[in-house]
Order: structure tokens, then sequence, then C-alpha cells
């Protein structure tokens, strides 16, 4: 009911806007976060992102790990972005590897600016201000689910 193909799962995924739209609704369903990582622990992919569950058990897609889908995507994703950008979406998609997909959700985001740059003001000044961070935060999440 909240997405009619894996193309659909894939885009929705690719924006944390509806990312969070598709885990509300999931959760309207039954699926909270609990019931979530344990459809994870089942299908043995703890260490593997929870669209690669979702897409295992709609589409029988075979999961592969944070970690991997970092490594084969990292290229096309450092591509759009400056060597400052980099640092910083490498510093994002490291907590991605260790903590999973709540690290890329929106309200993360000056959290995480924080534990790189110590203050989001410094984040901003260093990176070309706060629009051009968010764009790229919001930008490159598309790149790791193509």
């Amino acid at each position: 009911d909240l997405f009619r193909n894996e193309e659909e799962l894939r885009a929705l995924w690719g924006r944390p806007d509806t990312r969070r739209k598709l885990l509300d609704g999931l959760e309207e369903k039954g699926y909270g976060g609990q019931q979530l990582a344990e459809l994870s622990r089942i299908v043995d992919a703890e260490k593997s992102d929870l669209y690669d569950v979702l897409a295992y058990i709609a589409y029988a897609l075979s999961p592969i790990t944070r970690e991997e889908r970092v490594e084969t995507r990292k290229e096309v994703i450092f591509s759009n972005y400056d060597e400052k950008l980099q640092a910083f979406l490498d510093f994002v998609l490291a907590q991605y590897v260790n903590e999973g997909v709540g690290e890329l959700a929106e309200d993360k985001l000056p959290n995480l600016l924080e534990l790189k740059y110590h203050d989001v003001n410094d984040a901003a000044a260093e990176l070309g201000g706060v629009e051009i961070i968010r764009e790229a935060f919001i930008g490159f999440q598309q790149h790791l689910y193509e």
C-alpha cells in the first residue's frame, strides 16, 4: 500500500522527508522501529539499510550491508561536491555505516555538524553556508540508493 514497485521504494527512501513519511506509514500499519529491527534480524540483515530489508521482503532483492552500499556509491556521490563537502559527507557516511539510516534524517543534520565542526556556525563558514550544507545532505542520499 505504501509503494507500488522497487523503483518507487527507492525514490521514497532516497529523500529524508519521503523516507520519514514511509516509516510513519509502516508504523501506522504496525511496523514500528522495534518490529523493523526484528525483521532485519530475521532476514540476517542487521548491518544492512532498512531499505534493503524492505526490498528483500517485497521483491526478493538480496540485501547488501551499509558499508557495501557506501563503497559502491561513494565515487558518484563525491563527484557532485567539492573537497570540503566531500569531507563532511564522508563523515556522515561513516556515521550511517556505524549507526544506520537514522543518521540520514534531516533532524540529525545539526548534531552531525556539531560532531564534526563543534559548532553549526563554524560548519557553515567552512562549507559555504547552511543552505549549501542542507542541499548536499539531502541531495547525496538519492545517489546512495541508486
